[in-house]
């Protein structure tokens, strides 16, 4: 596990497999501490190489620059309500 702020940071997790789910959701799976069967980004694991931007701040930053402006787009479109929770393939249920 190699996400800084994941509580299992730093521990050998015994690998499964690697799957692509849904397109871009790129996952590994393996078994916890406890021996339970997890899914994962794989990004937060040694199976994809770390981002050289946490590679060169080496701690010096606590976020991503790329993260940062995601995040300020996010809060603009809460901000002019122009913000969906539900993906807008979605449909909706009702009684």
């Amino acid at each position: 596990m190699t996400h800084r702020f994941h509580p299992l940071f730093g521990q050998v997790l015994e690998f499964v497999k690697r799957r692509n789910n849904y397109g871009n959701d790129d996952r590994v799976y393996v078994y916890d501490t406890c021996g339970e069967l997890v899914s994962l980004p794989a990004e937060w694991t040694d199976v994809i190489a770390e981002d050289p931007f946490v590679v060169m701040a080496d701690g010096r930053a606590a976020f991503r620059t790329d993260d940062l402006l995601k995040l300020a787009d996010l809060i603009a479109q809460i901000s002019t309500g122009q913000f969906s929770a539900a993906p807008q393939s979605v449909k909706r249920i009702t009684p």
